[in-house]
């Protein structure tokens, strides 16, 4: 049987695959977008999710700087 923490690293390894699937997409998503605009709409979903970030001012930007050490660790 395995241990917990085993059985906690084989996880963690699945969801940082599958979190490393989406972000692929999302830049397919981003590069489609850029050759044919206007046929996914990802840059305005991406413009929206910033914005919302920024009209939170401090708050936000200390949100999206943890977004983004989480993702980096």
């Amino acid at each position: 049987m395995a241990s917990l923490k085993d059985t906690l690293k084989t996880m963690t390894g699945w969801l940082k695959d599958i979190f490393d699937f989406g972000i692929a997409i999302i830049l397919l998503f981003v590069v489609i977008e850029i050759l044919f605009p206007g046929t996914t709409g990802i840059i305005d979903n991406i413009g929206s999710l910033v914005g919302g970030f920024a009209q939170e001012g401090v708050v936000g930007l200390i949100a999206l700087l943890l977004f983004f050490l989480i993702y980096k660790s």
